[in-house]
């Protein structure tokens, strides 16, 4: 299963650790969302432009209590 997934403003917290929501479609259409609490960049590539590109796309937006997510 292959899934696109774009970041959001919102930041919760699942099973005490804070994590962006993403929201994702399937190969097939299906929505989704996406909780990541970490993203590791490739050793060959620099994790700093990483983290500019989704500051530049996404600031870091407001905690947001799960319930009110899902």
């Amino acid at each position: 299963m292959k899934i696109s997934i774009e970041a959001t403003e919102k930041i919760t917290y699942l099973d005490g650790v804070q994590v962006r929501v993403w929201e994702g479609t399937t190969e097939r259409g299906i929505k989704c969302l996406v909780f990541v609490h970490r993203v590791a960049v490739h050793n060959d590539d620099d994790p700093g432009q990483f983290e500019d590109e989704l500051k530049e796309t996404m600031p870091p937006g407001q905690v947001i209590n799960l319930r009110n997510i899902i």
